[in-house]
C-alpha cells in the first residue's frame, strides 16, 4: 500500500508540473493545436519514462527499509529474550544460594543442639559419678544426707534415661523440701533441663531463671547459656542475643564462652 501511495504522489507532481510547462507555452508563444498536441505527447512520453525509472527505485529502496526494519525488530527481541533468559538465571542462582546458606545454617544449629545434649548428658553423669564415689560434699539441714543423696542420684538417673517427668518430681521434692542444700542448685538447674527436654522452653527459662537465686555458682555459667537457647528456641532473639552476651560478659572463664559467641554471631 505504501509504494501506490508514493507513486500517486509522484504522478500528480509530475502531472503538474506538466500542466505548468504548458501553460508557459502556450501563454508565450502563439502556436498551432497541432503543435502543442506533439509537444504534450513528447513531454508524457519523457515523464513516463522518467517515472519508469524513479518509481522501481522508490519501491525497492522502500522495501530495504522495510526488511532492515523488520531485521533490527528480530535483533531486538533476540536480546530482549536473551536479557530476560539471563535475568532468570540470576535469579535461580540467587535462590540456590539463599537455600544454601540456610540449610548450611540449620546443620551449624543441629550440630551445636548435639553438642549440648552430649555436654548435658556428660555433666549428669559426671555428677552421678561423684556422688556414688563421695567426692561431692553434701551437708543437709531439713533432709538426712544419705536421702537427699539417693532422691538426687535417682531424679539425675530418671533424667538419663528420659523420664524428664519423673526427674521434674523428684529435683522438684528436693528443691522444695530443702533450698538451703549445697545440691539444691544443682536441682534447680536439672528442673529446667527437663522441661527443656520436653520442649517446654517457656517454663524452662523460668526454673534458669531460679538458679540465679541460689548462693552456690557453680550451675551459673550453665544456666545463663541455656536461657539464651531457650529465647532463641521461642524466637525471642533479641532476648537471646542479651542472655548469650550477658554469659560473655560476666563469665569470661567459662566453658561456654566460646559457644556463646557462636550464638550470638549466628543471631
Amino acid at each position: 500500500m505504501i509504494f501506490r501511495f508514493v507513486r500517486h504522489f509522484i504522478l500528480r507532481d509530475a502531472f503538474a508540473l506538466v500542466c505548468l510547462f504548458m501553460a508557459v507555452m502556450l501563454s508565450g508563444q502563439s502556436q498551432s493545436s497541432q503543435n502543442v498536441n506533439d509537444r504534450f505527447d513528447v513531454l508524457e512520453t519523457q515523464v513516463n519514462q522518467i517515472l519508469g525509472i524513479v518509481i522501481p527505485d522508490v519501491e525497492n529502496a522502500m522495501k530495504s527499509m522495510v526488511r532492515a526494519k523488520a531485521q533490527s525488530d528480530s535483533t531486538t527481541l533476540l536480546l530482549i529474550n536473551r536479557i530476560n533468559t539471563l535475568q532468570n538465571t540470576i535469579r535461580t542462582l540467587e535462590s540456590k544460594a539463599a537455600y544454601t546458606d540456610s540449610i548450611n545454617f540449620q546443620l551449624l544449629q543441629q550440630l551445636m543442639m548435639i553438642e549440648n545434649k552430649i555436654v548435658t548428658l556428660t555433666r549428669s553423669f559426671n555428677e552421678l559419678y561423684d556422688l556414688k564415689t563421695g567426692t561431692t560434699d553434701i551437708t543437709s539441714t531439713r533432709i538426712s544426707d544419705d536421702n537427699f543423696k539417693k532422691s538426687y542420684i535417682d531424679a539425675l538417673s530418671a533424667y538419663n534415661d528420659g523420664n524428664y517427668e519423673m526427674a521434674i518430681e523428684g529435683f522438684g521434692r528436693l528443691v522444695t523440701g530443702d533450698p538451703s542444700h549445697k545440691l539444691a542448685d544443682n536441682c534447680q538447674y536439672w528442673l529446667g533441663e527437663s522441661y527443656y527436654a520436653l520442649k517446654n522452653y517457656k517454663r524452662a527459662i523460668l526454673e534458669f531463671e531460679k538458679v540465679f537465686q541460689f548462693g552456690e555458682q557453680d550451675k551459673w555459667d550453665d544456666a545463663q547459656l541455656k536461657l539464651g537457647i531457650c529465647f532463641q528456641k521461642i524466637g525471642n532473639f533479641d532476648k537471646a542475643r542479651a542472655e548469650f552476651q550477658k554469659l560473655v560478659d560476666h563469665y569470661p572463664g567459662s566453658e561456654y564462652y566460646q559457644r556463646a559467641q557462636q550464638y550470638l554471631r549466628q543471631l
